[in-house]
């Protein structure tokens, strides 16, 4: 005598081939399912190489590895003049994450032309001579010189690149001479190593220092304010009060900005103390004729997120409202329309351009 009658096999063979049907639609639907994808940029799938920001396009880069949102980045950038002196530029390209640059980081290369330090090393000597003839060994000078006076073709004698040389000579000249080994430490491409190959040779100016004359009104010299736009970091560093890494952050902010339209803008950076911002304030002036200028009505999104004043909140307003309305013909129609709030909207205005046709 059987478990179950024949209508109970028949019923349970009914509910199997349901269940088994359900499985089948659920398995399908959750292959059907869309892949949720980050918002982060994801690496390439090809394979990194080394690649120069410097120097590569963006096809280059793409070749290399480069994701499409860095890539872009880089040559939008190197397009209003910045040049990458060090690898850490980079981390500011509108698209670049702190995973990814930490994955790009070993591939980037910095010609020694452009690099923000010398490329001359005592170990880089000492290689470069081993197993040369006597002939042909890098040799460098024995006679003292005046630093105030050498040419930058005698600089090149010791190690620097001709672009290095002229960086010191410009860095002389704006602070009127150089006039002990602390001034001459400080000027961003002569590190430890060049600075003892060079002090036992060098005689320095014996005319007074901008410290010294600041203590002695009567012998100030008459220098001219320095104009922050057109400077660059050897003129910054001649500064009283602006370092090394606070002149790279200048520029930094300088190239992001598209340039200042007033001094006080240095106070919003970081490295810019208060009581640093007082002392080089009567030092610096700066030129506003000479920003640069978005174009609201037709700048791309990628132009506008790259500049500081633009919030993430102000730049989605911006693209939806400009695809509705059309543009806008002067700063005060975008604070109406609730784009920008006032403030943001006085920061802001020197930066842009109101054009209504792309012909105009």
């Amino acid at each position: 005598m059987g478990f179950f009658s024949e209508s109970q096999r028949r019923g349970l063979v009914v509910m199997a081939s349901l269940l088994v049907i359900l499985l089948l639609i659920y398995l399908l639907a959750d292959s059907m399912q869309p892949t949720i994808m980050s918002d982060e940029p994801q690496p390439s799938a090809v394979a990194l190489q080394p690649f120069d920001p410097n120097v590569d396009g963006y096809e280059v880069l793409r070749e290399k590895g480069v994701p499409v949102e860095v890539a872009v980045g880089v040559v939008r950038w190197r397009s209003y003049g910045k040049v990458y002196r060090v690898r850490e530029d980079l981390a500011m390209v509108a698209g670049m994450t702190d995973s990814l640059y930490s994955l790009l980081a070993p591939y980037i290369v910095i010609a020694d032309s452009v690099a923000a330090r010398p490329s001359f090393t005592a170990e880089r000597v000492a290689a470069n001579n081993h197993n040369k003839t006597p002939h042909d060994r890098v040799e460098y000078p024995t006679d003292r010189f005046a630093i105030d006076t050498v040419t930058a073709e005698y600089l090149t004698r010791w190690g620097f690149s001709w672009r290095q040389a002229e960086v010191v000579v410009r860095y002389r000249d704006a602070s009127g001479g150089i006039f002990d080994e602390e001034h001459l430490r400080r000027c961003y491409v002569i590190d430890d190593v060049m600075a003892e190959r060079l002090l036992p040779y060098v005689i320095f100016s014996e005319k007074t220092s901008p410290e010294q004359a600041t203590s002695n009104p009567a012998t100030e010299p008459n220098q001219e304010p320095i104009e922050i736009n057109s400077a660059d970091s050897a003129t910054l560093v001649a500064i009283d009060g602006i370092g090394a890494k606070s002149a790279s952050e200048i520029i930094k902010y300088r190239n992001l900005l598209g340039g200042y339209y007033s001094v006080e803008q240095l106070a919003e950076l970081k490295c810019i103390t208060e009581s640093n911002f007082e002392k080089i304030l009567p030092k610096i002036w700066c030129d506003s004729f000479v920003i640069s200028k978005i174009d609201i009505n037709f700048a791309r999104s990628l132009e506008l997120e790259r500049h500081p004043y633009v919030s993430a909140q102000a730049l989605r307003r911006i693209v939806k409202q400009r695809q509705l309305k059309g543009g806008w013909s002067k700063i005060e129609e975008m604070i109406d329309d609730d784009i920008l709030s006032e403030e943001e909207a006085k920061r802001l205005a020197p930066y842009l351009r109101f054009r209504l046709t792309a012909t105009e």
